[in-house]
């Protein structure tokens, strides 16, 4: 008749071959192995709630109002100040030129609504001319339609929400900005690489500069119409070709933001924040475009 070893039999016999000093460091080992992975899925839990509670505040439904919910214990403010601490997480996508990505800027609600506004008032796009330079020979730089709307115009109050929201990302004053430019590129359609500072010994004498620009995106795009920087880090080419998609690109999605500053601290033209939106290959790109500048517009 066939005997089943009990599992005491077992361990006495493991015990016997391996000794007592092997099983010892056989079960200290499982005990730190153990420890170690606990420690891992209690930090990544931590790290997913963080996450989620920065993104809750980006909808504009949520601040960290009285510094609670990290334990910041708030400042007296001034009179222009605040009297709660909030949250816009961004991303350094490069310091050459300063590019900056804020997810989840807007709801897709928000950018649905600002789509459906413009789309009856849509206009092919125009450029701002240099000298020398005529309607019809810069027809195939900016192939996009588009049309202007200041926050004071639209009757929903979403881009009042969202000048506010620029402001505080940016801390530049609402007052510096430009009306919203929306923007729709169709399959084919782009906007070869330019500059959005203007070169006053190209464009004549500027009352103000724009210093920043701040795209919203408000479509998802199935396959180009990215945003791209061909002279980031420095790579500047001096033979480069201005219809060329090159560089550091920056695939659009619906409700995601996307800050870049043309100029330097000192003012001057950053020669890296030369851009260009690369054609749209399938889909339809939808973008609102807020230009910020170093003084107060009139």
């Amino acid at each position: 008749m066939m005997k089943v070893k009990g599992r005491g039999n077992w361990t006495s016999a493991v015990g016997r071959k391996l000794g007592l000093p092997a099983v010892f460091f056989l079960c200290f080992f499982f005990f730190i192995l153990g420890f170690f992975a606990s420690s891992l899925v209690s930090q990544d839990f931590t790290n997913a709630r963080l996450r989620a509670r920065l993104l809750e505040s980006t909808n504009g439904e949520e601040d960290i109002a009285g510094g609670g919910g990290f334990g910041f214990d708030l400042l007296p403010s001034g009179d222009t100040g605040d009297d709660s601490i909030s949250s816009i997480p961004f991303q350094v996508l490069s310091w050459r030129p300063r590019v900056l990505y804020f997810p989840m800027f807007a709801t897709a609600e928000q950018c649905e609504t600002i789509v459906s506004i413009a789309r009856s008032q849509l206009q092919p796009s125009r450029l701002a001319l240099r000298k020398g330079e005529t309607a019809d020979s810069t027809r195939e730089v900016r192939t996009s339609s588009g049309m202007f709307i200041s926050a004071d115009e639209d009757k929903t109050g979403i881009l009042d929400f969202i000048d506010e929201k620029i402001a505080r990302a940016t801390m530049i004053p609402r007052a510096n900005g430009e009306a919203y430019n929306v923007l729709r590129y169709e399959v084919g359609q782009k906007y070869n690489s330019h500059y959005d500072a203007f070169n006053p010994a190209e464009y004549g004498p500027q009352k103000s500069q724009r210093i920043a620009s701040f795209l919203l995106y408000l479509t998802d795009v199935e396959e180009g119409g990215e945003t791209m920087f061909p002279y980031e880090n420095d790579n500047i080419d001096l033979n480069y070709d201005y219809k060329q998609c090159i560089g550091l690109k920056i695939k659009p999605r619906k409700g995601d933001g996307l800050l870049f500053y043309s100029v330097f601290t000192n003012g001057t033209i950053d020669p890296t924040s030369l851009h260009g939106s690369c054609p749209v290959i399938k889909g339809e790109k939808w973008v609102a475009t807020k230009w910020l500048r170093d003084q107060e517009e009139e």
